[in-house]
C-alpha cells in the first residue's frame, strides 16, 4: 500500500475482494487521515490535545526498507502509564491462506485498515512487556532479538528475506505520537485521534474508529455521515503513518551512510 493514495469509488472486483478479506478478519479499522490546514476539525470534533496519551515508536528494518518491501513490519512502542509492546506485522494477508497454527495464536489478530478509496488486510503477533522499558532496552544495548517473544521471532524468520537477522535491523526512530481516545457528541461510537509529529516539523492526523467485520459498512457510512456534517474534508489524499515514518527514517540512515556516519 503505497504512502499516498487518491481516493475513488472501489470497483467491483475490489468489492468483492473486500467482501472476502473481512470474512476471515477479526477486526476492522476505519481510517482517516485529516489535512494538517483542517484546524476546525479538532474544534468541532471536542478534541483536547492536553489529554492525549505520549507515546513513541520505534521501527526496524534496513536503510531500504527490505522488511517493508517483503510485507513486514517491525516495531516496538514506549506508551506512557501503560505497557510497552512490540509487533511484527504481516502485510497485506489474505486470512484464508495463514496457518491455524498462527490463527489460534491468542497473541496474532487480523485486521483489515479501511480508508477512503483504498483497504488492506495484516495479521499482527503482539507481545506485552510488562515491566521492561523500551528506553532501556535500547539505553543497555542489547541484542535486538530480546525485545521480541519467540512466536514473534518464528513469524519473522518465516517471512523475511534469507539471511537477514533481527539484530542485523537497524533502527528508525523513535517518532512521537499523541493518542486520544473521545466520545464526540452525535456519534455512537468511540473515535481516536493519533497525531504523528515527524521530525521534520510536518504532522500527521488520523481519525479512526474500530468495528467487527460484519458491522463495517453500517459504520462506514454513520462515520462518514457524521464526519461530513462536522466540516472535516473525506475526499482529500490519504496518507499512511508507517509508510511515511519508515520512509523518512529510512532516508535518513541513507544520508548518515554516506557523509560517513552510523547507518
Amino acid at each position: 500500500m503505497t504512502s499516498t493514495t487518491a481516493t475513488p469509488r472501489l470497483s467491483d472486483d475490489r468489492l468483492a475482494e473486500l467482501l472476502k478479506l473481512l470474512q476471515g478478519a477479526d477486526t476492522v479499522e476505519l481510517k482517516l487521515t485529516v489535512p494538517n490546514a483542517d484546524r476546525r476539525a479538532a474544534k468541532t470534533l471536542g478534541v483536547d490535545p492536553l489529554e492525549a496519551q505520549v507515546r513513541q515508536v520505534y521501527f526496524f528494518d534496513t536503510p531500504d526498507l527490505t522488511l517493508n518491501q517483503h510485507g513486514l513490519v517491525m516495531r516496538a512502542r514506549r506508551v506512557q502509564n501503560r505497557e510497552h509492546d512490540t509487533v511484527v506485522k504481516l502485510r497485506p494477508v489474505v486470512p484464508g491462506e495463514l496457518t491455524p497454527e498462527l490463527r489460534s495464536s491468542p497473541s496474532f489478530g487480523v485486521e483489515v485498515d479501511a480508508m477512503p478509496g483504498g483497504y488492506v488486510c495484516s495479521g499482527s503477533m503482539k507481545r506485552l512487556l510488562g515491566t521492561a522499558d523500551v528506553w532501556d532496552f535500547f539505553g543497555k544495548k542489547k541484542p535486538l532479538r530480546k525485545l521480541f517473544s519467540k512466536e514473534q521471532r518464528a513469524l519473522y524468520e518465516a517471512h523475511a528475506p534469507e539471511g537477514l537477522a533481527i539484530d542485523d535491523l537497524s533502527v528508525l526512530g523513535p517518532i512521537f505520537v499523541l493518542k486520544l481516545k473521545f466520545l464526540p457528541t452525535g456519534f455512537t461510537r468511540k473515535i481516536v485521534a493519533e497525531l504523528w509529529l515527524y521530525p521534520d516539523n510536518t504532522m500527521l492526523i488520523e481519525l479512526s474508529t474500530k468495528c467487527a467485520p460484519s458491522e463495517t459498512f453500517h459504520v462506514a457510512a454513520e462515520a462518514r455521515a457524521y464526519l461530513s456534517q462536522a466540516g472535516v474534508d473525506l475526499a482529500g489524499e490519504q496518507e499512511t503513518k508507517t509508510k511515511k515514518a519508515l520512509e523518512y527514517f529510512a532516508n535518513q540512515l541513507r544520508e548518515e551512510g554516506t557523509n560517513g556516519g552510523p547507518a
